[in-house]
């Protein structure tokens, strides 16, 4: 049996952040916590969003403390504030660290026995649905709008916990590309790169089928196709809604069936050295790719087909090495960095890193069975 779960209501288009009041009044919410990035109050972002309940009346306040990586702490600091300001839905607006984090305050407010954020990690046995929230994601790389899962940072145990939960999904998804139009150079490249990690790794992980298939081809394809431009020229509006839909596309499918170890070992890479999650997924794609291959070859042709590749009369094997090409080549052309050593990874750690990795949720759903072992050469061949 498969399963998809998704988003209540969703909407698409430049400009479409103008539905939240009516959402919001709509569904008789009378007071919001904002939830939002510091950086993206400082260049003005957020206001695009607030702005909207400003003129419509609507009571909110706006909570920030949260790091890129979000900590138990922000969690916790979280829910404090969204008692004391007696509000009864959230408003995320940013990328992977505001929704999660507005995730997590949305389980645990709903759900106070699990005060003790870390209870939460892999799937928690919660019984109610978490406070209502509506997310605008900033970022095309994430998904975490469309997801059923939310990653926060145990910073003590230097431990990223994948927490994986249907309750948590937002009510209401708003994809909105000019939200979107700020973004740096190197956060669209990695955010985007973060995306077709996330639509490879769904097409290949063990509880791929049919209709997730499809969902992940088409995002790879999108990708291919749009983010070069996007990180060439951030008012590329065509570029922008291409990377919009191409992310959300990729989290419809993954929430609903998993992912790999590039995620895997991705994860421990942010706990241990703050590294942003799309710059670890995308340096490690092509040598996890590489490793798969003997598990996952007949869709690598499919993968090489939808980057654009003529595959022809071209082997299995050569099909696969076409595969991996491409990718490495899109990062290469969006400026990721290569190797570990680049982002300031330590040799040493790479034992610990790779024991981290293997106990990670997302290693289950790899087409090919591992090790800490085999994790490790993987983490040799990318430093």
């Amino acid at each position: 049996m498969n399963r998809m779960i998704l988003n209540e209501t969703s909407y698409f288009g430049c400009g479409s952040r103008s539905v939240i009041a009516d959402e919001i009044k709509n569904r008789g919410f009378k007071k919001v916590l904002v939830v939002t990035d510091p950086a993206l109050l400082k260049i003005g972002v957020a206001q695009m969003v607030t702005g909207v309940l400003d003129k419509a009346g609507i009571a909110y306040e706006v909570f920030s403390a949260l790091k890129a990586n979000p900590s138990i702490r922000n969690v916790t600091d979280g829910v404090g504030t969204f008692k004391a300001a007696q509000a009864d839905c959230l408003v995320a607006i940013g990328g992977g660290s505001a929704i999660d984090t507005a995730k997590g305050i949305g389980i645990v407010a709903a759900n106070p026995s699990f005060a003790d954020v870390r209870s939460l990690e892999g799937v928690a046995p919660t019984q109610r649905r978490s406070i209502p929230i509506i997310a605008l994601p900033t970022t095309a790389g994430t998904a975490a709008e469309v997801t059923i899962n939310y990653v926060i940072t145990d910073e003590e145990n230097r431990k990223k916990m994948v927490c994986v939960d249907p309750k948590d999904i937002p009510i209401v998804a708003v994809v909105d590309a000019e939200l979107m139009m700020g973004l740096p150079k190197g956060v669209t490249a990695s955010t985007g790169m973060d995306a077709l990690t996330h639509a490879i790794e769904g097409y290949i992980t063990k509880g791929a089928w049919g209709m997730t298939n499809m969902m992940h081809l088409e995002a790879i394809r999108l990708i291919a196709q749009h983010l070069r431009a996007a990180v060439a020229n951030g008012k590329d509006v065509a570029a922008r809604e291409g990377m919009a839909l191409a992310q959300y596309t990729a989290g419809m499918g993954f929430s609903n069936v998993g992912l790999g170890i590039v995620h895997s070992m991705a994860h421990p890479l942010g706990a241990f050295y703050d590294t942003p999650h799309g710059v670890a997924n995308a340096l490690l794609l092509p040598f996890v790719m590489a490793y798969n291959a003997p598990a996952a070859k007949a869709k690598y042709r499919d993968i090489a087909q939808a980057m654009g590749v003529k595959t022809g009369r071209l082997s299995a094997d050569k099909a696969a090495e076409a595969a991996i090409a491409a990718v490495r080549a899109l990062s290469l052309d969006v400026g990721i960095p290569q190797r570990l050593r680049e982002i300031g990874v330590r040799e040493e750690d790479l034992p610990a890193l790779s024991q981290s990795a293997f106990k990670d949720v997302c290693t289950g759903g790899n087409p090919r069975g591992t090790n800490p072992a085999e994790i490790l050469e993987i983490y040799k061949a990318a430093f």
